[in-house]
């Protein structure tokens, strides 16, 4: 499929203060207004525009492995199937084939187009997905709380351009920036009392205007680093909105979408769930419920993301009419298509006639070839720093059995990063699904043997995943290693890898719950205690619930740390040298009855 023309003449945007397919269907009726027209010389009153949105990408320009990689799609027989997903090469080819014979199309994101990004992005400041991003002909997306994680200034250093203040220009040419704003209503410079970025932003066509206002998670300081949010304040999700839509209908603007990084939770992990089966907004909770109940009526639809689920749901606004919310999953695995009618007597949209699918990114469509381009140019340049040494080993760390040397690796640099952020920090947790492959001793290329190189270690680790510290108390910490072996993990036990100092007997001639022993269960060698709160290290996925451990969703005090493989990589340089490998842990901590 050829490549999508370039827009002609760059858009800017400047800082307002000095910091620097079978996809589910949800309508809210079926019925179209009369006289709904799609283009041509005689427009009548309604006019169809189409609204494409994503969110929390996090730079996975190339196609997302493993689980990270496929969507769970309900079947007709009410089984699931699970579906591969994702890559920016098939995202493009889709939001392409979607535009076509719909000339008033909007796209639109939700925030976390960068940050804890794959190595091929996160090497360079997640240069290549903003230039992936103006080559999608991405409008208009709202910040999240990953672009704050390297600062403000590196924020406006993505949308306005200009090479990296330390690493400079990696091509020979002055990084160009976003062609697109970035919204941020809720982000105020401490000092001014002003929006750091654009509050909202219009897109018109003839004589249709739809205005876009963009807030990030009002909690956004506590997840992520204090740096990265120094002299800023995050105001209310809702408060916000409700300003802002006020100061649009001022200018005219009827047409309000809101562009929220904050998400919730469906009652089901397929994407094409009918959330609303049970009663509008029955089939989501989470902090969207709550914001979306308090967003102005002004407000037509939601676009949302940061919990990294899919859904197309419908939630009462205050006045009690049902409005569309919609989020597309995460790491562009799919997108969701919503029809606005715009009606131009009122330059409002017909909120009756709003309907909203997600649908899959698959990989059986051609791949676009700009961006398979795009992906080459900067694979090259990520090789020297791929090929970086990391760390020494002594033999191989192999990546089998119940406990793994390599799981065990894993959660044991992931407890010295939660020290490192939090000294109270008391042990790691890493789920086996996440340990995608061991280190070997043997070379294999140029390195020697016994060398680990940055490469290597992110085959072990390529979901980009955060580490994540939760408080926990000892009687939640117990339920978590009973969900290892009950629950939707009875059937097939999902072992967690536990850091040093965590040990107890798994007996696996026992059922259920009961194979954990639970008075064996110690840390440091002394009994956890059911009353105590322990700080938890996991990786994001975890953190959310993953991998049928809901126990763990649940923790409080949450802070976010850098990537799990920098975590790795950090821990293996500060234990081992050339002449002091590391030797693989005896994983030994889970002492297993057969």
């Amino acid at each position: 499929m050829p490549a999508a023309p370039r827009r002609t003449g760059r858009r800017t945007y400047g800082l307002l203060a000095t910091a620097a397919g079978l996809a589910t269907m949800a309508a809210l009726t079926a019925a179209l207004p009369a006289g709904a027209h799609d283009g041509g010389s005689r427009p009548g009153r309604y006019q169809d525009v189409q609204l494409l949105s994503f969110n929390d990408l996090h730079g996975n320009l190339e196609p997302p492995a493993g689980s990270s990689g496929r969507v769970s799609e309900l079947q007709p027989d009410g089984t699931t199937k699970t579906v591969d997903a994702g890559g920016v090469e098939y995202l493009a080819t889709h939001l392409r084939q979607a535009r076509a014979g719909h000339p008033y199309s909007i796209t639109a994101a939700g925030g976390d187009m960068v940050g804890a990004s794959p190595l091929l992005s996160g090497l360079f400041h997640d240069e290549p997905t903003v230039e992936a991003l103006n080559k999608l002909d991405l409008d208009v997306t709202s910040v999240g709380n990953h672009e704050f994680d390297e600062g403000a200034r590196e924020l406006a250093r993505l949308q306005n351009g200009g090479c990296h203040p330390t690493d400079g220009c990696y091509t020979g040419e002055r990084f160009r920036g976003a062609d697109f704003p970035y919204l941020a209503a809720n982000v105020q410079d401490e000092r001014t009392g002003k929006p750091i970025l654009k509050p909202y932003w219009i897109w018109k066509k003839k004589d249709v205007r739809i205005g876009f206002i963009g807030v990030t998670l009002e909690g956004t300081p506590g997840i992520v680093s204090a740096d990265g949010v120094k002299g800023l304040a995050f105001k209310d999700e809702a408060e916000t909105i409700n300003k802002y839509a006020k100061v649009l209908q001022r200018q005219g603007v009827q047409s309000i979408v809101a562009l929220i990084h904050e998400g919730g939770y469906p009652a089901s992990g397929s994407y094409n769930y009918d959330c609303d089966s049970p009663g509008a907004g029955t089939g989501l909770s989470g902090p969207i419920v709550d914001i979306a109940r308090n967003v102005t009526p002004a407000v037509d639809a939601l676009v949302t993301g940061h919990t990294h689920q899919a859904y197309v749901c419908t939630v009462p606004d205050p006045s009690g009419r049902p409005r569309m919310v919609t989020s597309a999953a995460s790491f562009g695995r799919l997108y969701t298509d919503t029809t606005l009618t715009y009606d131009r007597r009122t330059g409002d949209i017909a909120r009756t006639a709003v309907r909203s699918a997600n649908h899959v990114v698959t990989r059986d469509v051609p791949r676009a070839p700009d961006m398979t381009d795009l992906i080459s140019r900067w694979n090259t340049l990520a090789a020297p720093i791929g090929n970086r040494p990391i760390g020494y080993i002594s033999a191989d760390v192999d990546n089998t059995g119940t406990e793994s040397p390599m799981g065990d690796l894993i959660a044991d640099a992931q407890l010295a990063h939660g020290r490192a952020l939090d000294p109270r920090t008391s042990l790691a947790l890493m789920n086996p699904g996440g340990v995608r492959a061991g280190l070997t001793y043997a070379a294999k290329g140029t390195e020697g043997d016994g060398v680990v190189t940055y490469a290597e270690g992110f085959t072990v680790q390529p979901f980009a995943n955060t580490v994540n510290l939760q408080d926990f108390t000892g009687a939640q910490l117990v339920q978590v290693l009973k969900e290892q072996v009950s629950g939707v993990n009875e059937a097939a036990p999902k072992i967690l890898q536990p850091s040093a100092g965590l040990t107890y007997t798994l007996d696996l001639t026992k059922s259920g719950a009961d194979r954990v022993v639970t008075d064996s269960i110690r840390l440091n060698g002394t009994p956890v205690d059911p009353e105590a709160t322990y700080r938890v290290a996991t990786n994001s996925f975890l953190a959310g619930g993953g991998d049928g451990f809901p126990t763990l969703g649940q923790g409080t005090g949450d802070l976010v740390g850098r990537d799990d493989l920098t975590a790795l990589a950090d821990y293996l340089t500060a234990h081992s040298s050339a002449s002091g490998p590391m030797a693989p842990p005896k994983a030994d901590r889970i002492t297993v009855v057969r």
